[in-house]
């Protein structure tokens, strides 16, 4: 279809092409007079910390700590891999039984001896009371499941105050309305397109000469 017969069959079909527009309009208007930063994305924590061993399996060295502190990177890669588990969200629930945790987001990264962990949850009260959980599983239970730990707990220190803040919405909720009307948009070009195309009336000379018929002469439309 040529460009000029595209255009001619939105402007002949201009109404068809609105309806949706407007149908959703009426849906994703009041969204947006709302304000896209209404809408919430819940709230977040980061908590950067440095672990080891506690001093009793420390080696004893004299000058050289190299190992000590290559020790305790690899601490950290381990609580690292260890926060992302099943095991630690169910030491989580184990210290918070009334807590619902299915909305509980967990990500950790580290980089050399310093790892962090970063929580999300869509309720506030309930991520301060996951953060001072995550913390006192961090410090408390590693040696139930690094046996390299001897039996005792990592040294872990909490190197910054935990603060929770407001955490941006997903993207998909952001412009699921400017998505909305163009959707909408397409479907009322498709809806017009399909009603042009069932149309029988002929209102071009090409739509006679693709019949076989011969034209014999037109009528200027002015």
């Amino acid at each position: 279809m040529e460009l000029s017969t595209f255009i001619a069959a939105l402007l002949r079909r201009w109404w068809l092409v609105l309806v949706p527009v407007v149908v959703a309009g009426v849906f994703v208007v009041p969204e947006l007079l709302r304000g896209l930063d209404n809408q919430s994305g819940g709230f977040t924590v980061t908590i950067r910390y440095s672990a080891a061993q506690t001093a009793s399996n420390l080696p004893q060295r004299d000058g050289d700590f190299q190992d000590v502190w290559l020790a305790s990177e690899l601490t950290v890669n381990a609580l690292t891999d260890w926060v992302r588990s099943s095991s630690f969200r169910d030491e989580i629930q184990k210290r918070l039984p009334d807590t619902n945790l299915a909305g509980l987001g967990i990500a950790a990264d580290n980089r050399r001896s310093i790892g962090q962990l970063t929580l999300t949850h869509l309720q506030q009260a309930d991520l301060e009371a996951i953060t001072a959980a995550a913390i006192a599983v961090l410090q408390d239970n590693a040696q139930d499941y690094f046996p390299q730990l001897g039996g005792q707990p990592a040294a872990v220190t909490i190197l910054d105050t935990p603060t929770i803040v407001a955490a941006p919405p997903p993207l998909t909720n952001r412009f699921a309305p400017l998505l909305r009307l163009g959707v909408a948009l397409l479907g009322g070009i498709g809806l017009a397109f399909a009603v042009e195309i069932m149309d029988p009336m002929v209102r071009r000379r090409e739509q006679v000469e693709e019949a076989g018929l011969y034209l014999i002469g037109s009528i200027p439309r002015h």
